[in-house]
């Protein structure tokens, strides 16, 4: 009897472009396993991913904005779905295959810092080989999720999570979706952001980028994506003129958010907190969890600090912090 799996891989067949990775075509997982009735193998996936411990605790790490007072502010976990849902309606507009992009979408920043990118480079300038996020990303669902076991997920799946930023570009145009797909979620909704804390006005962005791609949010997302999609074939690109004013939107934002001492002036508390943490762990790691000790038992301390506070949230990082280093009152 044909089972639910084996009709969606028909459909796939039936109904995706020949530019789209077909599921029944994956180079497949590390430890082969048994298919499911219901669930093709980027599907389970994707559930892996949504199940998994570092992808609840994406709520409470910071995306831009250190610590912010309001609830509206975004988190690398809304940042995640909202990548998620832009690289989904670019696959489905392609007829790329929909459940492999938002597996990758929805795992892309599973080993991001907390504190955001200030985490990252603190955690690069201490640990031998540096540390880049996506990196980070592979080696919790290849090994520091289910207890040292991993996901075990798709090679797709798992080359687009580790290519979604600078480097090589993934293999699948899939995984390239979803690297757009990132960049777009994140220079939209950091203007958001930026004009609910005060750093600019919307009126303010010059009108060189509004005037091709739209002044408010949901017009220069539209016009980002409808220009991939009538752009992209076997590559994924925009065109010229949107692809320059988006281009300028991005410096815009650096200068005005990312490098802007107003909403980056407590990073170097934070980068400060992760660092000493990172000294005293790899020094004592008798301190950490136990599935850290088996870790700095098989790769080193160093190793293990690392993967300890890369997995933090903001909150739980502040916490040890307080436990490690400030003086408790004497009762």
């Amino acid at each position: 009897m044909e089972s639910i799996r084996e009709r969606t891989l028909q459909i796939e067949e039936m109904t995706l472009s020949s530019h789209a990775m077909l599921c029944k075509n994956t180079k497949g997982r590390q430890v082969e396993q048994e298919e499911c009735e219901m669930r093709t193998a980027y599907q389970r996936d994707r559930d892996r991913i949504i199940h998994s411990n570092a992808f609840r605790r994406l709520k409470h790490k910071t995306q831009v904005f250190l610590a912010p007072q309001g609830d509206h502010y975004r988190t690398r976990l809304t940042h995640t779905f909202e990548v998620s849902q832009i690289a989904r309606t670019i696959a489905r507009g392609l007829r790329l295959n929909e459940d492999l992009t938002e597996a990758i979408a929805l795992g892309h920043d599973l080993g991001h810092t907390p504190f955001g990118h200030a985490g990252e480079r603190a955690l690069d300038a201490v640990h031998p080989g540096g540390f880049k996020h996506y990196e980070q990303s592979l080696r919790v669902v290849d090994l520091l999720e289910k207890n040292g076991n991993g996901l075990n997920l798709t090679y797709e799946v798992r080359d687009g999570i580790v290519c979604h930023t600078i480097g090589t570009p993934a293999e699948t145009l899939e995984g390239r979706v979803v690297k757009l797909a990132d960049k777009i979620a994140y220079i939209n909704h950091d203007i958001d952001d930026a004009i609910r804390a005060g750093l600019f006005k919307e009126s303010e962005i010059p009108k060189s980028m509004t005037g091709v791609l739209g002044e408010t949010k949901s017009k220069r997302i539209s016009t980002l994506v409808l220009s991939t999609i009538l752009n992209s074939t076997n590559n994924i690109k925009m065109d010229n003129d949107v692809q320059e004013a988006f281009d300028e939107l991005h410096s815009y934002m650096y200068a005005n958010v990312y490098k802007n001492p107003i909403c980056k002036g407590e990073e170097g508390k934070a980068i400060n907190i992760l660092q000493r943490m990172y000294i005293f762990f790899k020094d004592n790691p008798e301190n950490m969890p136990q599935d850290y000790i088996n870790i700095c038992e098989k790769e080193g301390s160093n190793r293990a600090a690392c993967d300890y506070i890369a997995g933090m949230s903001d909150r739980y990082a502040l916490s040890v912090f307080h436990e490690l280093f400030v003086p408790k009152a004497w009762a």
